[in-house]
């Protein structure tokens, strides 16, 4: 930063006592608390984390140091204020996939078209878009998400909410927009799965290297493999009366 840009020493003073004052907000609300969640703790948390990041910017700009403390994000819920018994609820989940081999994706797809006596003839599984629907509208997203391999997918990361409603809507009142609205005051409780918190258990692989490397190659062979065999399938997959035998999924 230059020094016209930086901060007056006046500025870090001034900010390092809204802490002070901020620190002593949040103890007067911890010490009033009507309850586990009170909203006055929580407001009185919020100002305080706010004052301690404009404070460790400030303290940085200034004199390239900082504080010890650790900011928390805004990734954690609010409070909850929904309906204590709740009588309904909605569970909206989000799974994410990178389309890691089409072909295998549309290899799969093509045995879906040719199982559906009532498919178009359009081929939609000749393009990775048309796959997706194929496969989406004959697997439930569940089966999905245990056969992602099988279907070409790599697995993201997911979330699921649990939300809270006062009474159930009525059937097809949301189905036009239906993420508009998510009350994070509703959530009665979330589960996240990521990458990034298994990172801190791959160290340990480390020694295992050379297998790895050594069983890459045979990997891929074994993908070709499987792949021919898939397409061989779309050949041989006949019933008794020599017709596309029904795709069976594993329920």
């Amino acid at each position: 930063m230059s020094d016209a840009a930086q901060p007056t020493a006046a500025e870090v003073r001034a900010a390092a006592e809204a802490v002070k004052t901020a620190l002593d907000r949040h103890l007067a609300a911890v010490e009033r608390r009507s309850g586990e969640e009170d909203p006055a703790v929580y407001d009185a948390f919020n100002e305080l984390a706010a004052a301690a990041e404009a404070y460790d910017e400030l303290l940085y700009d200034r004199y390239d140091e900082v504080t010890p403390f650790e900011i928390p994000g805004e990734d954690t819920l609010p409070p909850y204020t929904g309906p204590e018994e709740p009588s309904a609820l909605s569970v909206l989940i989000r799974r994410d996939y990178a389309v890691a081999e089409p072909q295998r994706l549309m290899a799969q797809a093509r045995r879906v078209e040719a199982a559906d006596e009532d498919a178009p003839g359009a081929g939609a599984s000749g393009t990775v878009h048309g796959a997706l629907g194929l496969l989406f509208g004959e697997f439930e997203p569940d089966e999905i998400a245990s056969r992602h391999k099988e279907f070409g997918l790599e697995e993201g990361d997911s979330t699921l909410w649990v939300t809270a409603a006062d009474e159930s809507a009525e059937p097809g009142e949301w189905l036009e927009d239906p993420f508009e609205q998510v009350d994070p005051e509703r959530v009665v409780c979330r589960f996240d799965v990521s990458a990034v918190f298994d990172e801190e258990f791959d160290d340990g692989d480390d020694d295992d290297g050379d297998d790895e490397d050594a069983e890459d190659g045979d990997d891929a062979e074994d993908d070709e493999a499987d792949l021919a065999e898939l397409e061989e399938d779309l050949d041989t997959d006949l019933d008794e009366d020599g017709a596309p035998a029904r795709l069976e999924a594993d329920r």
